[in-house]
């Protein structure tokens, strides 16, 4: 066991940007533009108060629950990322094994830095498949059958990219990104690199900003897998809804997510379920989301630090530590499992203007 591991995620984001070049720090640590979202995803979250319940025997904590219909040890679930050899030489199969190992979902990202095949191959375990829609259908129609044939369990489409936010540091930095190994067919697209990122050229070639209802209902044609949307509300006969604002990296003064989080809870009124990501950075985060509606969270840059900090037992690590704070989040808030987690435990802005009215 190594001695002085770091205690949260704070100190495994330090030990990464020590650990980087600063090109790939940047990448998957900045937003867009002014990154006021960025900062509020992570801010809003201490404005949220947690009321504590006592005298509650809490010897046991079950931290499970489900997910269209798979079990799941805890409600953690690693966010689609690209590009983890940015992080770790192993990249996405090293993550994948640190998830596997907590019995975490993963969800795949199409920028994935190795093939849908290799991550499949690289551990037994549940996981989802991230899909984005090109200009050229027939592109992404065959990563959906590739993912299906891998025994990938769902998809999560991203719908919040017509194209790509203006990422500054992306663009100062002049980012080259590491090539999808499941893109091979769009490297010889020409990217027009003039505006400084060679991933914003390489968006706005090749991703369809056509994309709308209509497309939904050809992707579910073409799959048997369970489609959740990641970035928007309930329609169109999708098995689940993830509140996304892209990491804030998308358009900046977007709300931050945990904000939205009870407004589309709410309007989903219990149709499907309903997931959070952006932000989450303490176990008690992970416990208001779920107070406020969430059946689970997706934790995408905390695990990326724990990556580039110390490979696959630093995001092992990570997802271990989140769900330590969880478990004592839980106990001390007097819940002895996520479906103990209400409403009454947290009290968010908006509870507090309404109670001096």
């Amino acid at each position: 066991m190594e001695n002085n591991l770091p205690v949260n995620v704070r100190e495994y984001q330090e030990l990464a940007k020590k650990a980087l070049p600063k090109m790939a720090y940047d990448y998957i640590n900045g937003g867009a533009e002014d990154e006021h979202t960025l900062r509020e995803n992570i801010a809003a979250y201490g404005r949220i108060i947690l009321r504590p319940r006592v005298l509650v025997d809490v010897s046991k904590i079950d931290m499970s629950t489900t997910l269209l219909g798979y079990n799941m040890p805890s409600p953690i679930i690693v966010a689609p990322t690209g590009g983890h050899k940015l992080a770790h030489p192993e990249g996405e199969k090293a993550t994948a094994r640190a998830a596997a190992s907590c019995n975490a979902i993963m969800v795949l990202s199409s920028g994935s830095s190795y093939k849908i095949e290799d991550v499949a191959s690289s551990c037994n375990a549940i996981r989802f498949y991230q899909l984005y829609v090109y200009k050229w259908r027939e592109v992404s129609e065959r990563l959906v059958r590739r993912a299906e044939s891998c025994g990938f369990k769902a998809l999560v489409l991203t719908v919040d990219t017509p194209m790509l936010g203006r990422r500054e540091a992306d663009i100062r930095n002049k980012m080259v990104f590491p090539p999808s190994a499941n893109l091979e067919e769009l490297k010889k697209i020409n990217v027009d690199t003039t505006g400084g990122s060679q991933l914003e050229g390489f968006a706005r070639a090749t991703l369809d900003p056509s994309l709308s209802w209509k497309d939904i209902e050809w992707l579910k044609s073409i799959t048997t897998m369970p489609i959740l949307l990641k970035g928007i509300a309930v329609e169109a006969g999708v098995a689940g809804v993830i509140v996304s604002n892209h990491g804030a990296r998308q358009l900046d003064y977007a709300p931050a997510t945990i904000a939205a989080l009870e407004e589309v809870v709410k309007a989903v009124a219990g149709a499907v379920p309903v997931l959070v990501d952006g932000g989450i950075r303490r176990g008690t985060d992970v416990f208001k989301a779920l107070a406020l509606g969430a059946r689970a969270v997706m934790v995408g840059r905390p695990v990326f630090f724990g990556l580039a900090a110390r490979g696959e037992a630093g995001a092992r690590h990570v997802i271990e530590m989140l769900n330590g704070e969880l478990e004592v989040a839980m106990a001390l808030c007097g819940c002895r499992s996520v479906g103990e987690i209400t409403r009454s435990h947290v009290m968010t802005e908006g509870d507090r203007i309404r109670s001096l009215l």
